[in-house]
Parts: structure tokens; C-alpha cells; sequence
């Protein structure tokens, strides 16, 4: 059996970060850990007063324990790292397990519809794009991408300005990339945009865009992606799993949207998540 690491935050209520990367990643078949970087009550969207611990100091106590056991991973996925010495620890955390065929799959989730999430600074950008250069894949949007860049953020591109924005996210470093909610039609549709570094390769795939947004998403599908990889699928094969269930989730979710503002209901379409693999 296949394992991976997810190094994130625990949200004890709603539904992102390792509460939902858990349960998919293990619903694909793969073995999932957790390193989790801090616990909140709920998530930080549309909830206040919400509790906060920090765990900083104990992912290097949990990587030298387990270093103690020799125990490995097939990949290392990182999603939302709270600050800078979050970030310092997963390199090291990388450094020490990355073996020769470990795959470094991080989302550099710190940003969404131009904007840095709460709690980050002009700063942290940069040290994302620290991580990022360690990666195998990276997955940002279109924000995250501009962010990491040091670049304007714009709503308006063709595919030529995609690609360009692929290149240099691969310039930091990172050998793949994958930009995510990505429209070439007036936003008629969205998808997954694929630039390996390495070849030159690009695909596309996209669905009709649904006007709605929920928590965790792009959690969701992160989650399904890395599983799907690290289990050998083609990247084709696991980007239209990723975006195919990402979208069945949203479309779950729908007809109970204005009761339902933490995140999308995944669960009951894990049946169909399997089938998809078959």
C-alpha cells in the first residue's frame, strides 16, 4: 500500500484542510499520516471566536520520532502552513524523508480571488515560494500564482499568458505545476491546467463552471489529486478524477447551499469517487 504524509491544519469543525484530505486520501486506497501544523475549533471562514492552538514545535518532535522507526513515504502533501517557521520546519521535514522516488506535492493555499488570506502578510508569499522550489508539483490558483510571482493579479488571460505563468512558477524551482480554476471562455467553464517543466507538456481539463463557492474545494481536490498520483495514475487520469469529483461534491452540496456554508458534502459521493478509479 501506498503512503503519504499531509502536513496541515486540523479543523476541528467544517470540513478543509486534514479533515478532508484524511478521509479522501484513504478513500482512494492510499495510506494517509498527518502531521497537523495547529487545531481550530472550526475553520476561519464565516465562523468567529473560533480557538486556536499552535503546534509548531511539535512537527520537528514528531519527524525525529518517527525518524527513529525509519519509517517513509511515497509522498509528503502540503496544504495551509499558518506562518514562516511552519514553513522553515516542512523543508527540513522534507529534507530528512524525501527519498529517491518520494514524490513533494505541496498547495500553497495563503490566497483567493486577489487577496492574501487573513493573517498573512506581503512577506509570506516569499516563503511559500521557499517550499514551492523543493516541490515536484505545486498546485496555487491563479491569486497564489501571481502572489508567488510578485505579479499583478488579473482575471483576464489566454492561455498563452497561462502557460508563460506555468514556466516561471517551474523557474522557482518546482518540476510540474498545476493552476487550478482556470478559464479560457468568459468563464463559461473552469479547470485544472498542467505544465510539466521538465517536457514542456500542457493539458486541460474543465467543467461547466457552477456559480457557487464553499470551503475546502480546493482541499478536495488536492486531496484526490496527490492520492490519485501517488498511486501511479496518469496525470490526465488523476487531474479529471480530481476536477470530476470536486465538481460532483459542489453539485452534492447545491440544493442545500444556503444551510450548508462550511464546506461541501464529499462524503456521500465517495461511492462514485471509486468508481471513478476503476
Amino acid at each position: 500500500m501506498k503512503r503519504i504524509v499531509t502536513i496541515q491544519d486540523v479543523s476541528c469543525f467544517g470540513k478543509c484542510s486534514i479533515t478532508v484530505a484524511l478521509p479522501l486520501v484513504s478513500a482512494m486506497g492510499v495510506e494517509c499520516a498527518i502531521i497537523p501544523t495547529s487545531i481550530l475549533s472550526t475553520h476561519t471562514g464565516g465562523f468567529k471566536n473560533f480557538t486556536f492552538t499552535d503546534l509548531n514545535e511539535d512537527i520537528p518532535k514528531i519527524a525525529k520520532h518517527w525518524q527513529e522507526y525509519d519509517i517513509k513515504f511515497d509522498s509528503i502533501y502540503t496544504g495551509y502552513l499558518g506562518n514562516k517557521k511552519q514553513i522553515d520546519y516542512v523543508i527540513d521535514f522534507i529534507s530528512k524523508f524525501r527519498g529517491e522516488n518520494t514524490f513533494v506535492f505541496v498547495d500553497p493555499a495563503m490566497a483567493d480571488k486577489g487577496k492574501l488570506y487573513a493573517g498573512f502578510n506581503e512577506e509570506f508569499p516569499s516563503h511559500m515560494a521557499r517550499l514551492c522550489s523543493v516541490a515536484d508539483m505545486i498546485v496555487p490558483n491563479i491569486t497564489e500564482a501571481s502572489f508567488l510571482l510578485g505579479i499583478p493579479y488579473t482575471e483576464e488571460y489566454d492561455e498563452a499568458y497561462i502557460l508563460d505563468v506555468c514556466k516561471r512558477l517551474c523557474a522557482l524551482g518546482a518540476k510540474k505545476v498545476i493552476l487550478t480554476g482556470i478559464h479560457f471562455d468568459g468563464n463559461k467553464t473552469q479547470g485544472a491546467y498542467y505544465y510539466d517543466g521538465e517536457t514542456g507538456k500542457t493539458h486541460y481539463y474543465c467543467r461547466n463552471t457552477i456559480d457557487a463557492a464553499f470551503h475546502g474545494t480546493g482541499d478536495t481536490f488536492s486531496s484526490v489529486l496527490c492520492a490519485g498520483l501517488t498511486r501511479g495514475f496518469s496525470y490526465e487520469k488523476a487531474i479529471k478524477i480530481a476536477v470530476d469529483f470536486t465538481v460532483l461534491s459542489i453539485e452534492k452540496t447545491m440544493p442545500d447551499r444556503i444551510n450548508h456554508s462550511y464546506g461541501v458534502k464529499f462524503e456521500e459521493c465517495i461511492p462514485e469517487l471509486i468508481e471513478m478509479m476503476k
